[in-house]
């Protein structure tokens, strides 16, 4: 006995609400076996391939390439005589999943907003995501007809008719992913930024004595963004509210830290996942950064590298600039960015002047989890770390 079951797409990752359709492996008529691959979609985190829950024929696609999916929205129609199903359990004979994605007082976006509302986005093109980025000027910030309606004049008047010299470039998947991502934390996380100035002239010098030998022995580079990386997660030990993430009213205190590591890839970044960084040799660190940054670049990462990070490290500095303010990627509430190391005249004590190698560290952090001072202490924390390392240790541990 044949049955048609309706494939949704499933849940990616605790903080992945939706995703891009990149390519589908099947198309209508086609048969497609238990677990074999049936579609690839994109997330502000990583791709990942989608198996089919069910051995089966494929009768209807109803997801579009470029399209983006909440978790839970039906993907396609498979007929099939067997009833194993080891993704989120479709629902059979219906139009539509039912969708998982959940607003902070635990009720479906669906319940969030009006039958009416939610038949003028599907009738526009607008999906879940981008219908919670509205602006709302109802009740409790709820979104209006007139709301949405405004929206949609909004993006008529950005379709400009294309001119000579002007090329029009559609973003990526994996860039709409960020974008969104991106917008969300902006607007949702009151941003405030603090920089402070970090002396590393002694660990430059100590990389310059064991880079060698390091090299030999460890097979990866001995870097800063190491040494880095093993000060913040000592940091953060003494100032957790910054290893936290904000839930409704509670701040979720993380007493681990995982630290996302920004790795710039063709399509913009993908931040991979140092899991409980505190636990860590500054050896062990080079191995995961080395080891997560070439999966990164060869775009082999799984979803469990790039998911829970606690707090996330880029590097700008790299690329010559100095001073940065990274966006908070949600759910976290702090990123700290890390610029170019620049030689400078610097006074000492006894007014000695000497030539030192500086670099600015920026702490950006959600005022509503903490104030400036606690992020100060932080910094100064972080600062003492890497400025006073040749007291702490000699050793590369």
């Amino acid at each position: 006995m044949s049955e048609e079951i309706s494939i949704c797409l499933p849940k990616l990752g605790e903080s992945i609400l939706s995703a891009t359709i990149i390519h589908w492996f099947k198309k209508e008529g086609d048969f497609v076996q238990l677990d074999e691959p049936l579609l690839e979609v994109s997330t502000d985190k990583i791709n990942s391939e989608i198996p089919s829950p069910v051995s089966g024929v494929v009768t209807r696609i109803v997801a579009a390439v470029d399209q983006e999916l909440q978790v839970g929205e039906v993907l396609a129609w498979i007929k099939s005589s067997s009833v194993d199903r080891q993704t989120a359990a479709p629902i059979k004979q219906t139009p539509q999943c039912q969708a998982q994605s959940q607003t902070g007082s635990g009720t479906s976006l669906e319940q969030f907003y009006t039958p009416s509302l939610l038949r003028l986005a599907q009738e526009n093109g607008v999906s879940l995501s981008e219908l919670s980025l509205i602006g709302g000027t109802g009740a409790e910030g709820r979104i209006s007809r007139h709301d949405l309606e405004a929206h949609l004049e909004s993006k008529k008047m950005g379709q400009l008719p294309a001119k000579e010299g002007v090329e029009s470039l559609k973003l990526s998947g994996m860039r709409k992913a960020i974008a969104d991502n991106m917008v969300r934390s902006f607007y949702a996380a009151p941003h405030a930024t603090l920089v402070t100035e970090v002396d590393v002239t002694e660990i430059l010098k100590e990389i310059q004595e064991n880079k060698e030998a390091f090299f030999a022995q460890e097979g990866v580079k001995l870097t800063i963004t190491s040494f880095i990386a093993h000060a913040l997660s000592r940091a953060l030990l003494l100032y957790p509210l910054i290893n936290s993430s904000l839930q409704g009213d509670t701040i979720l205190v993380k007493h681990f830290v995982n630290l996302g590591i920004a790795v710039s890839v063709d399509q913009g970044l993908m931040v991979p996942v140092m899991r409980q960084c505190e636990k860590m040799s500054l050896r062990q660190i080079a191995h995961a950064l080395h080891s997560l940054s070439s999966k990164a670049r060869a775009g082999t990462l799984s979803l469990e590298e790039v998911s829970d990070g606690t707090i996330s490290l880029t590097n700008f500095g790299m690329s010559g600039v100095q001073i940065g303010i990274p966006i908070i990627r949600f759910p976290e509430v702090a990123i700290v960015g890390i610029g170019a190391i620049s030689k400078r005249v610097v006074p000492l004590e006894g007014d000695i002047l000497a030539i030192r190698s500086m670099l600015y560290v920026s702490l950006t952090f959600d005022h509503r989890v903490l104030d400036g001072m606690y992020g100060c202490g932080f910094l100064g924390a972080l600062k003492d770390a890497l400025e006073n390392r040749s007291e702490q240790t000699s050793q590369l541990d």
